[in-house]
Formats: C-alpha cells, sequence, structure tokens
C-alpha cells in the first residue's frame, strides 16, 4: 500500500534529487504532481530544477560530507540521482543507515564507473558487449590500445555526455587521446576504457521501467550524437521483432542485476538481429526528453511513479516523434530566445526551455519536441522549428 501525505506535514514524501538540472527540472514537477517535497541539490545555484523545487542547497555531491550532512538535515523518504557525478560510496553508507537510494546505492556505484558496470554486463551475466579493455597508466593505455587495435574509443571510466572521449584511427593519435581522457574525466585523471570499434547499423535506447507491478520496456528510441553528446532522438525506432526482443532481454537482464524501482536508460548496438550492450544509466537519459511528446507518460512521469511505488498498466504511445536539442556557444549569465512564436507555428510542435542560468562554451539550454506521420516527417518538423528560433547572447 503507497500512501502520500500532504506537504510540510509529519505524513508528507521527501525526495532529494542530487542533480538538478534539465532531467532532474522534470521529475521535480512529475514528483510535486503527486504532491511531494522535493529538494533540489546542485553545484551551482538556480540550476533549472531548483527553480520549481520548494527548497534547495547547492553543493559539491563529490563532498561525500557536505551530501551527507544535507540528507541528514532533510532526512528524505528518498535520495534520488539525477547525475553520475555524486559520490556513491555516501551514498551506500546512507542507504545502509536505512535511507532509500533510487533505484539502490550499490546500482548508482556500478553506473557511476564503466568499469563496474562493465564487467557486470560482460563478465558477470555474459551479455554481449564490445570488446575492451582498463588502462590506469599512459604505458598500459598505449599496450590496451595495441591489443584491442585501432580504430578503437577512448573514454576515462568517470564521465558523461561525451567529455573526455575520442576516436584512434592510428598510432599518431593516442597521445592526445590520452590527454583528452585525462583532462575530461568528472574526477579528473584516472582509469580509461579502450573499447574496440563495434559494427552497427544504429544504436538505441531502450527505456526500461522497474515499478511495483514488473518491467516496462518503451517503444526504441533511436538517436544523434555529436562526440558522445545527443542531438537529436526519435521514437520509434525501426527494429526487426526479433532484435527488439533480444534488446529487452538484455535490458532485463541488466536492470534486474541492479535492482530497485525507477526508470533505466539502456544503450545498445543493432546489427541486423544482433544487440550488443553499451551502457546504463539508472534514471531518465537525455535522448528519452522525446517521450514528453510521444505518449501519455513521459520518462519523467514513469520513473515519479515507479518510485513512489505505484504500478505503471500500461504507456500510451500516440506516435512516430522526435527531438532536437537546442544547443548555444557562448560566455553570459543572459541569454534571450528569439522568435518563439514562429518555431511553434506547425501544429505537433512543442518547445522546453531548461532555464539554466548561464552558458559557458558549448551548452544544451532547450529541446524542440514534435510528432507526425512518420518518423522522418517528425524529424524535419523539429529541424524546420529550430531553424525558426535564435538565440541572443547578452554580453
Amino acid at each position: 500500500m503507497a500512501n502520500i501525505g500532504n506537504p510540510f506535514t509529519p505524513s508528507e514524501k521527501k525526495a532529494v534529487l542530487c542533480g538538478s538540472g534539465e532531467l532532474g527540472k522534470e521529475v521535480a514537477i512529475e514528483l510535486e504532481r503527486y504532491g511531494v517535497n522535493v529538494v533540489a541539490v546542485d553545484k551551482y545555484p538556480g540550476a533549472p530544477a531548483m527553480q520549481v523545487a520548494q527548497s534547495s542547497h547547492v553543493l559539491s555531491m563529490l563532498d561525500g560530507d557536505a551530501l551527507a550532512q544535507v540528507i541528514e538535515e532533510e532526512k528524505p523518504d528518498l535520495i534520488i540521482p539525477e547525475v553520475e557525478a555524486i559520490a556513491t560510496p555516501k551514498l551506500i553508507e546512507l542507504e545502509e543507515k536505512g535511507y532509500k537510494v533510487i533505484p539502490t546505492a550499490h546500482a548508482t556505484f556500478l553506473t557511476m564507473n564503466r568499469e563496474g558496470i562493465r564487467r557486470l554486463a560482460a563478465e558477470e551475466l555474459g551479455l554481449p558487449t564490445s570488446r575492451y579493455e582498463f588502462a590506469s597508466t599512459e604505458e598500459e593505455f598505449e599496450a590496451a590500445v595495441g591489443r584491442i587495435g585501432c580504430p578503437c574509443v577512448v573514454k576515462p571510466v568517470m564521465s558523461s555526455s561525451g567529455h573526455g572521449q575520442s576516436v584512434i584511427r592510428d598510432a599518431s593519435q593516442m597521445k592526445e587521446a590520452w590527454k583528452i581522457s585525462q583532462e575530461g574525466g568528472r574526477a579528473g585523471g584516472g582509469k580509461v576504457i579502450v573499447e574496440g570499434f563495434v559494427d552497427f547499423d544504429y544504436e538505441i535506447t531502450l527505456l526500461t521501467v522497474r515499478h511495483s507491478a514488473g518491467t516496462t520496456f518503451l517503444k526504441p528510441i533511436g538517436h544523434h550524437q555529436v562526440d558522445g553528446d545527443y542531438r537529436e532522438s526519435w521514437q520509434p525506432q525501426a527494429m526487426s521483432p526479433e532484435a527488439e526482443k533480444k534488446a529487452q532481454e538484455i535490458a532485463g537482464s541488466i536492470t534486474a542485476a541492479l535492482g530497485g524501482h525507477g526508470i533505466f536508460g539502456v544503450e545498445l548496438f543493432v546489427k541486423g538481429e544482433d544487440v550488443i550492450f553499451s551502457e546504463v544509466s539508472p534514471r531518465p537519459h537525455d535522448t528519452g526528453m522525446v517521450t514528453m511528446i510521444s505518449q501519455d507518460l513521459s520518462e519523467f512521469a514513469l520513473h515519479a511513479r515507479a518510485v513512489l511505488d505505484l504500478p505503471v498498466p500500461e504507456v500510451r504511445f500516440y506516435g512516430p516523434s522526435a527531438s532536437k536539442a537546442i544547443v548555444v556557444e557562448g560566455n553570459t549569465s543572459e541569454y534571450e530566445f528569439i522568435d518563439v512564436d514562429k518555431v511553434l507555428e506547425e501544429p505537433g510542435v512543442q518547445v522546453r526551455f531548461f532555464g539554466k542560468p548561464e552558458i559557458r562554451g558549448h551548452r544544451r539550454v532547450g529541446v524542440i519536441l514534435a510528432t507526425d506521420e512518420t518518423v522522418e516527417k517528425a524529424l524535419q518538423k523539429a529541424e524546420r522549428a529550430y531553424s525558426k528560433l535564435k538565440v541572443k547572447i547578452h554580453q
């Protein structure tokens, strides 16, 4: 039996969001639909989720003591990690004290580090993956590249959104790739994974929801990335029934091993009927923002239901849909979206502006959503809407 009291009373449900970006903002909104008291935490003030949460704290979530202090002060029913840069050993300690970490502290710990999740997938569960080796020093790295062969991909074991990632096409690029990996890791320099290239037709995100009534797989999402960072996504990605079944089996296996309730973004490579595991995030996925227009329960609404131990009896898919990230380059604390009315002229177009307080270099500040008769038409519609939008950078 799931009970939820009204906010700011002894019977309330309180959630601490560890990460308050655009994905956390949508999770906060969905939790608040159920009357949950949301506390937003991030390393900078004015983060998107802080703009809608009941209260907030600014701190580095890699500072375990500071994070624990906030948790002990707030005494939440739920600790919901929404980013990977968190002091996961401290989350494990907090869980041992009786706090509920979503989906589990162990899942957050494993998925924060590419080594943990890859060894679980390939070595414990026997899931198909790319060839890989880990390296802690430049000498080990060069030896690993020699064994894996070129071309190969290099990533810090702790990074996201393409940071620190590069492709080595020949041996002359090794030193630069090592330098990039050491500068782009979430915790500075450190261990890297060297992955052999995978020959694939397309890659997908299979959003998988573990909830009180079982496991639900959403329609596969295709996506386009630039330097490891999402630019466009669409739903559904066309797949053969056999490939989709294999994708669900892999997603079901890895999410069951991680445990807990919530939404998982399982990333997979597909070649014909073969499906290869890539990565998994135990939280809403950026490519899944397309679900805000494609179905009646977005990935954020589903995450809220799941973490509150509520069932998901069905998810109604509305039709072919697409999303396109609004990415801006600049250096400012003030910017302005121009011609928004023109962006929304066509039927079947929506837009979300994230409300990020500043732009430093390259930053995703919004997303355009579109739906149409086919995925191709939805993508074209999103592109037309995007072409009408201008972003003015104030100096």
